[in-house]
């Protein structure tokens, strides 16, 4: 990843400080349902042009420039081979936790932390135990920061590529210097799609909920792929904006994400257990779902 560590710069590929910029973001647009202020709308917790940082703003720029459909394929041939790098997933947290920003007066817990908080919310709310397993993998792909990605090909919303964009995406603005919004094919509502095809038939735009869904395809419950695959599809699961692609299943499915959505943006503990007590059971957990080595 782009940023020095030790003074916080960053450079113009990577607007972000750190990743948790844009979770943080996410959280001012839906906030905790618990935490809203009962004398304000709804909309005025969502006004994310008020209050928007310029690093973010700029990161969405540069993700709506440049996520197109042929980079969506391109990233796919690239990453989805696994070739790059063969691991424990417990050497992989500590590869995940280089990402830690030592600048960021604001963020003082490493990824491994981060996650384990996710999952042991779910485990306390008594969730089947895959579940508990997506909770503790579902950021494992942001590793791809690592193998020199820039931020907009990591984290951020995601999207359907190859069709319209939707008004409910952040910033929708920004599309308009995509290519493929000069390219008719794709600004249709179903653009390369038929309607109610199938999230499965739909590319999605290229970062870390794709690359590890896929690289868990074989290992997880079919509920928890979509918790992988479409936790960041804030425009569908939030906003119902893409239903003319989704069938049934998908309907389905989809309760599952919406199931997995706050723990994922608000399961804060400052009373985490240490990792020494919670090793026991997270790797008795791993060694039931996934092999010894991961391939990414």
């Amino acid at each position: 990843m782009s940023i020095n560590k030790n003074s916080g710069i960053v450079d113009g590929n990577n607007p972000l400080h750190n990743l948790d910029e844009w979770e943080e973001d996410v959280i001012k647009r839906y906030p905790d349902p618990t935490s809203i202020n009962k004398d304000k709308k709804e909309e005025q917790f969502r006004n994310y042009e008020e209050t928007e940082k310029d690093g973010v703003k700029e990161f969405y720029r540069l993700n709506h420039l440049y996520q197109t459909y042929e980079f969506v394929q391109q990233k796919k041939a690239q990453y989805l081979k696994f070739d790059k790098k063969e691991m424990p997933i417990w050497s992989a947290f500590e590869f995940l936790n280089e990402l830690v920003d030592d600048s960021d007066p604001d963020t003082d817990l490493d990824q491994m932390q981060h996650l384990l908080q996710t999952s042991e919310a779910i485990r306390n709310d008594g969730h089947p135990d895959w579940m508990v397993l997506v909770g503790l993998i579902h950021d494992m792909g942001k590793v791809l920061c690592l193998f020199g990605e820039p931020q907009w090909a990591v984290v951020g919303d995601t999207f359907p590529v190859g069709c319209a964009y939707s008004d409910k995406i952040v910033y929708p603005e920004f599309f308009q210097h995509n290519p493929d919004y000069q390219n008719p094919t794709y600004q249709t509502k179903l653009g390369v799609y038929t309607q109610n095809c199938g999230l499965d038939n739909v590319h999605m735009s290229w970062g870390h909920d794709e690359y590890v869904y896929h690289m868990m395809k074989d290992y997880i419950p079919e509920p928890g792929l979509y918790m992988l695959r479409y936790h960041s599809f804030y425009s569908q699961h939030r906003e119902n904006a893409y239903d003319h692609l989704m069938n049934e299943k998908d309907h389905e499915m989809f309760k599952w994400v919406r199931l997995f959505n706050p723990y994922d943006l608000y399961s804060k503990n400052p009373n985490q257990k240490s990792w020494e007590e919670l090793k026991p059971y997270y790797q008795a957990l791993v060694a039931k779902y996934l092999p010894v080595n991961i391939k990414f």
